[in-house]
């Protein structure tokens, strides 16, 4: 998996900074998600190496501007460009159907392709699966902020193990086809009537790759419990550890906050983002200042800028 920042701000974008989006691209299966739809969002893929046509699925944290209001302009461009012939599932709360219907409505604005709104709600509300297929699956649960939010998390599914080419060279199994056969675990019979079974020829289950998103919220429990064990958390840090009151008032998270819930869920990587403009470069407090109060508590914390890129394995690695 592949995430990449194409928002990093918070509230309103700045010179270096657009408002909230995270594109998660899935190279496997040549489809990627999308986590928010700031304004500009759509200007964001354009300045990437991301390709729009592969956008299959959105998922809204809440409703406040900052993170939805490119979501129509998006959606009516991927129409007219006639890039989403298999269409698109979003994910958010309830207002979000109304929200973009509205939009496209007044806007006399035609989407032809299948679009699909579903509500996070309900999956969070009782720990069910948000979406699941044979690969992946995604949860989701409720934050504490100002209007409803939901936190996400997807996680691979647990990887065959690593099949052993030594072993089956011993056997005199052939190498072509039949290994792909082989590493699913499968059993073949060979020429000489033979029948293998992969499952001998393959370690033990590796575990797939989790990512978890979380914004806004001021420090909470569930996304604790959400992001345990994720390889990376993404966690907004709108405000530096001496804007605690204000940050409490405003139901956002302070740098120290997101690296309590990364620690206390012992996540591999903690990705800061949603940044106030007020820490821009030049300022008494600046966004190092921000990471150097995260990485106090929780080391390997890394600052997300727009078009950073994070390869996400089982510990993952910045790019």
């Amino acid at each position: 998996m592949q995430v990449t920042f194409l928002g990093t701000s918070s509230g309103v974008p700045t010179r270096a900074r657009n408002v909230s989006a995270v594109a998660l691209r899935l190279p496997q299966r040549a489809e990627m998600w999308l986590f928010d739809c700031g304004e500009g969002t759509q200007h964001q893929f354009l300045r990437s190496d991301l390709r729009l046509s592969q956008l299959r699925r959105i998922f809204i944290t809440h409703m406040h501007g900052d993170h939805v209001f490119g979501l129509p302009g998006l959606l009516a461009s991927l129409g007219l460009s006639g890039n989403s012939n298999e269409g698109i599932d979003l994910y958010g709360p309830d207002p979000l159907e109304g929200f973009l219907h509205g939009a496209l409505r007044n806007s006399s604005t035609r989407i032809g392709y299948p679009l699909q709104v579903h509500r996070s709600r309900p999956a969070a509300e009782t720990g069910t699966l948000l979406y699941e297929d044979d690969e992946l699956l995604v949860r989701c649960t409720p934050l504490t902020h100002r209007v409803p939010a939901y936190a996400y998390r997807v996680e691979q599914k647990p990887l065959a193990g690593r099949f052993d080419v030594a072993k089956a060279k011993d056997l005199g199994i052939p190498p072509g086809p039949i290994y792909a056969q082989l590493k699913r675990g499968e059993s073949v019979e060979l020429d000489d009537g033979r029948v293998i079974d992969g499952r001998d020829l393959c370690g033990p289950d590796r575990d797939g790759v989790s990512i978890v998103y979380c914004t806004d919220t001021v420090f909470s429990e569930a996304a604790v419990n959400l992001a345990r064990g994720a390889d990376l958390l993404i966690h907004e840090s709108t405000f530096a550890h001496e804007e605690a009151e204000m940050a409490f008032q405003k139901q956002h998270s302070t740098s120290t906050m997101a690296a309590q819930t990364a620690a206390e869920a012992g996540v591999g990587l903690l990705a800061l983002t949603h940044l106030s403009p007020r820490y821009a470069p030049g300022n008494s407090v600046t966004a190092d200042d921000l990471l150097a109060e995260a990485q106090a508590i929780f080391p390997n914390t890394v600052l997300a800028r727009d078009f950073m890129q994070l390869d996400v394995t089982a510990r993952c690695n910045s790019s």
